[in-house]
């Protein structure tokens, strides 16, 4: 196959944006009139998913391109150190300028090298640590009652809003900037956005679009715990609390008020950020790539923020435009964050050979096959033991260490309502499934190294009981500038 023409890439990284709230992933509510016209101007992935529904982990594989097996990082408190080589490392060995805008939760520690060029406005794990309550898994600790999510949801800023401004500000700034800048290499630009990530604080225009609107209540609705749950999903919602809060309909349709008034505020950003890009005149030669760490369930199941292996939690969006990209495509494979390091490299011209990615890695700019697996991983709060997610276009099979498995046919059942594991007939597709993953890896033997690397992580931070009586540092990540 003939390389396509190097190009430069920009890259939109979203935090907690589920795949299912744009308007071109057919949503009836939401106004995301960039993010639907950069689909159709390219390819959208409607089978993404992230290697992790939790941010730190998913950030880490992005960046490196391997999943949660091959690398460790596996809760919110391990991040990503700079010592497993990432896509960043790569290109600039090679010579190609590539500059971070915005949130990386890496580790942040003095000294750590991520590779790039650049790194303005970062934003790392809380002190360095993250939330180390995290790590407590059998039996949990309490983070916090949950309370905070819907408390948060309102017209106004947040200090999310506002850094996610200055983020957009900055990459417009640099975007300018390199209008007259010549080079023999293409540069990457990753603009990483914070929105819409909860607090579900959302500026009063964005807010207000949806606050006086008899909006839909979210599918398979239960307030509280619902008992008829997967037992780790009844797990999960126990320990993040969200949904005890949460006592009409219109508490529900207040939160997602703020969510989507967070995804249309994140859609005027990346707004901002094309049009910058058209006035600079660099349309013709960047590529443009938009993706999220994870999802949210937003409410679906009853269920809030994300750490679930639905598709609403472990989807991401996917869009590649620009450039050699087929305009009005949409692709059903099956591709995950894995895959976005490959995708750079060949984005910008570096050979491929030059991956340090996983084997399973695949260029999204080049033709991909229609049985592909994606993985996904879990190992954090809510979960006793390992979570892992197979899934290719048509059924997803999800694998408990510790609990039965889920199964769900997409073709029939594209809303993941009904879990077909413990129908006899589907015995042997669910044996068919756990053999592929264990084809990857031995999911027990993962569980138990991410299980001694968060003890030797509960040792350092000073033991069980010091952190069990030890305050957190809240429910999300304090934003790094004012």
């Amino acid at each position: 196959m003939t390389p396509l023409p190097p190009k430069n890439l920009l890259l939109i990284v979203s935090d907690e944006h589920n795949p299912h709230v744009m308007g071109c992933a057919g949503h009836p509510e939401i106004h995301t009139p960039h993010l639907d016209r950069l689909a159709a101007s390219g390819t959208r992935f409607t089978h993404a998913s992230c290697a992790s529904p939790i941010c730190v982990p998913a950030r880490a594989a992005l960046a490196t391109g391997r999943q949660l097996f091959e690398l460790g990082h596996w809760d919110n408190v391990d991040a990503y150190d700079g010592r497993t080589p990432s896509w960043h490392h790569v290109l600039r060995a090679a010579g190609h300028e590539v500059v971070s805008i915005g949130k990386l939760h890496y580790r942040g520690w003095e000294g750590d090298d991520y590779g790039f060029t650049e790194s303005l406005l970062p934003m790392h794990i809380h002190g360095g640590r993250g939330e180390v309550k995290m790590l407590l898994r059998n039996p949990p600790t309490t983070i916090g009652d949950g309370a905070n999510m819907l408390a948060s949801a309102k017209a106004g800023e947040s200090d999310y809003t506002r850094y996610d401004a200055q983020i957009t500000q900055r990459a417009i700034e640099w975007l300018h900037a390199h209008s007259e800048r010549t080079s023999d290499k293409p540069w990457v630009l990753m603009v990483s956005l914070v929105a819409p990530h909860f607090p579900l604080t959302a500026p009063p225009a964005f807010f207000d679009r949806y606050a006086n609107q008899p909006l839909q209540m979210p599918k398979a609705y239960h307030f509280g715990v619902n008992p008829q749950a997967h037992p780790f999903v009844r797990q999960y919602a126990l320990e993040s609390g969200y949904n005890q809060h949460f006592k009409t309909e219109a508490d529900v349709r207040r939160a997602l008020s703020g969510y989507y008034g967070l995804v249309s505020y994140l859609d005027a950003n990346v707004g901002a950020l094309l049009e910058a890009l058209a006035e600079a005149g660099l349309c013709d030669d960047t590529r443009v790539m938009y993706t999220s760490d994870h999802g949210d369930n937003t409410g679906a199941r009853g269920l809030w923020g994300k750490s679930t292996m639905y598709a609403e939690s472990v989807g991401v969006p996917m869009i590649l435009s620009g450039p050699d990209v087929a305009p009005g495509r949409v692709e059903t494979a099956a591709v995950s964050h894995v895959d976005v390091y490959n995708t750079v490299l060949e984005a910008v011209g570096v050979p491929l050979a030059q991956s340090t990615a996983s084997a399973r890695s695949q260029s999204l700019l080049s033709p991909l096959p229609g049985d592909r697996v994606a993985l996904s991983e879990y190992h954090t709060i809510g979960s006793r033991s390992a979570v892992f997610m197979l899934q290719d276009a048509h059924t997803k099979y999800v694998h408990h260490c510790d609990l039965a498995p889920e199964l769900f046919d997409l073709d029939q059942d594209p809303e993941e309502l009904e879990n077909l594991s413990d129908q006899p007939a589907r015995q042997a597709l669910c044996k068919e499934w756990e053999m592929r993953l264990r084809s990857l890896c031995d999911p027990d033997e993962v569980d138990q190294r991410a299980k001694r690397r968060q003890q030797a992580l509960i040792d350092f931070y000073g033991g069980d009981e010091a952190i069990r009586s030890g305050r957190g540092i809240g429910g999300y990540t304090p934003s790094p500038v004012a």
